[in-house]
């Protein structure tokens, strides 16, 4: 079979997706863009209330007959930046550029996931030399906070029953499980108080950790901005009265924390002793801990001006407590799939406002019943300090029988095309196919992509080579179901 390397139409596609703003629940515009798309190349199309966006394919001549094929992704993205870089993502551009063989980004998350799975399955749709039969292009919306699109949509939006997803950073997978998620908003009320006065004011940050994805990389040791401002903050407090004005931790619920600050006041004749002797020996302590799988985070805490009032120290206490009894990180490990986490808690954001402290909580697990449980009792740790939680997400887990016929078609196409046959995989993080699965019955899902490392980052990139690589195995894989 040939094709023409898609490698420029596929960057120029993503070019377009990453000029148009799409966090997570704000995905209008995304919207607007692949209707516009579905419009200009004479496509039908779908657009349901939640901004989900199908669009329809005929079937290359001769193969009317064939099984209809759904290729799905998302259009959202985890927007993230470098402290310091002057970005908005509700309306500047990603700054994408190639080096040294992969695509990074400048000083913010890529978009990579989702969107050059996205790319490629448009670049497919204005392809028209690509033999393939009917062909359903499904781009949900929140899948990285919340999966509201793919867990609303209606029975009859799409009539395909096997599913190519692009969505997979491993390039040498098959993923053919995901871990369901539980993620959680926690309210917390608190009341203010003067601050007091002789008091020395302090920013203690927590800055340069690597972050990463919440469920790709919760098993990697990298430090969460959470736990060491926490630890830092109790020390602090073991030796001498800490009043907090405010906190902010993370970037978004998905990830693992990369940097967090806090602004405290001590009083004055204790000061040097208790707070800014600290950073030295944090900083040495940090070294020792994480300078393999973290060695860049690090903690400053510098004289800051004072503010007019802090946190009633109670609800500092009750928040305290309720991080304590929270878990983070890795909580069990399969005993059934080598080297893959079962279950895991991510505490990614923390905000405090003037009435009001949020905290997200993420959990992951391949076990339902124990995701739930996780979360009711992070819940109530949280009710036990008085704050009100949301639920966000209860996403069902996903498991396909890895020796379908499906399955193997596709292992085999691999086999064919690049010369090796890719692993049969269960992943930690979490997919959009409980929900499918929920909602059509019968479906089968192939996940699959190039190799996107540092997701939900701003060290994530991709490889060029192998988007090429996804490139000829889809189109291949398409042709044989045709």
């Amino acid at each position: 079979m040939t094709y023409t390397p898609p490698t420029q139409v596929v960057f120029d596609l993503f070019k377009q997706l990453n000029n148009t703003p799409r966090p997570s629940h704000h995905e209008e515009r995304a919207a607007d863009f692949l209707c516009d798309f579905a419009r200009q190349h004479g496509l039908d199309y779908s657009r349901d209330s939640h901004n989900c966006v199908v669009i329809r394919k005929p079937a290359t001549p001769g193969h009317e007959n064939a099984t209809p094929i759904v290729i799905l992704n998302h259009m959202d993205m985890v927007c993230v930046a470098e402290p310091g870089k002057q970005y908005d993502p509700l309306t500047d551009p990603i700054e994408a550029y190639c080096e040294d063989g992969w695509m990074h980004a400048r000083g913010t998350s890529l978009g990579a996931d989702n969107g050059i799975g996205l790319s490629m399955a448009l670049a497919i749709l204005a392809d028209d030399k690509i033999v393939h039969g009917p062909l359903e292009v499904i781009t949900t919306t929140n899948e990285e906070d919340g999966m509201t699109g793919a867990s609303h949509l209606s029975p009859d939006f799409i009539s395909g029953r096997k599913v190519i997803n692009l969505d997979s950073e491993d390039y040498d997978t098959i993923t053919t499980g995901a871990a369901g998620a539980y993620l959680q908003i926690h309210h917390l009320p608190v009341s203010r108080v003067t601050a007091p006065r002789d008091h020395c004011w302090y920013r203690i940050a927590i800055d340069g950790g690597r972050g990463g994805h919440s469920g790709v990389d919760i098993n990697k040791g990298r430090a969460s901005a959470v736990t060491l401002l926490w630890a830092l903050l109790n020390a602090i407090a073991d030796e001498t009265i800490v009043n907090v004005a405010s906190i902010t931790v993370g970037d978004a619920s998905a990830s693992i924390a990369s940097r967090g600050e806090a602004v405290i006041c001590v009083p004055a004749d204790e000061a040097v002793e208790q707070v800014e002797d600290r950073q030295e020996h944090f900083n040495a302590w940090l070294s020792e801990e994480y300078g393999t799988a973290d060695p860049d985070i690090r903690c400053t805490i510098t004289p800051c001006q004072p503010c007019r009032q802090v946190i009633n120290p109670d609800s500092v206490v009750a928040l305290m407590e309720a991080l304590e009894q929270t878990p983070q990180g890795v909580i069990a490990m399969s005993q059934t799939m080598p080297d893959t986490v079962h279950t895991s808690n991510n505490v990614g954001l923390i905000r405090t406002e003037q009435d009001e402290v949020t905290v997200s909580t993420h959990t992951r697990s391949f076990d339902v019943d124990e995701m739930e449980r996780t979360g009711l009792d992070i819940k109530q740790a949280f009710a036990q300090a008085g704050a009100t939680t949301e639920l966000v997400m209860s996403a069902p887990a996903w498991q396909e029988n890895p020796d379908s016929d499906f399955l193997n078609l596709t292992s085999d196409v691999f086999n064919d095309v690049l010369g090796w046959r890719p692993r049969k995989v269960a992943m930690h993080f979490v997919l959009e196919a409980g929900f499918f699965v929920q909602k059509f019955p019968g479906i089968e899902m192939a996940s699959i992509g190039p190799r996107i490392v540092e997701p939900h980052s701003t060290r994530e990139r991709v490889e060029l080579q192998t988007i090429d690589d996804i490139w000829r195995v889809t189109i291949q894989l398409l042709a044989r179901l045709a």
